[in-house]
């Protein structure tokens, strides 16, 4: 089954899309397999990451920032290639293994949407399976 989700974005940062996808799983019955999140955006990613520390997400963007900053001398004519290059860097979608009709997470995991050229409003897709 595939579901789609609307969300309005900040100008950076992650949100939390765990919730979505579970709603995703439980109503697909699906009880074991997979679920493929993806991001139908070249400014925004999908990731997984730590939930406990609400630091690590502005951390995470902080360290995008830095390691790919808004180059002068980039081209593009909308003037957001930064935000393209962090959507490749991170990537499209995430797979996550459903065991007893849940995402198979880590204790600390949660699924993010990251956007990087907002704010907007964006959709991401979970197929389950």
């Amino acid at each position: 089954m595939l579901f789609t989700f609307q969300l309005k974005t900040p100008a950076q940062g992650l949100m939390n899309i765990t919730p979505e996808v579970e709603e995703a799983i439980k109503e697909s019955g699906v009880l074991e397999g997979i679920c493929v999140i993806f991001c139908p955006h070249t400014t925004a990613a999908i990731t997984i990451n730590e939930n406990a520390d609400p630091d690590v997400k502005s951390d995470f963007i902080k360290g995008m920032d830095r390691f790919f900053p808004d180059l002068r001398e980039f081209q593009h004519c909308e003037g957001n290639s930064d935000a393209h290059i962090k959507s490749s860097a991170v990537g499209a979608s995430e797979t996550v293994i459903i065991k007893g009709g849940r995402p198979l997470l880590g204790t600390w995991q949660d699924i993010y949407f990251c956007e990087f050229d907002g704010p907007r409003n964006r959709k991401f897709y979970v197929k389950v399976m």
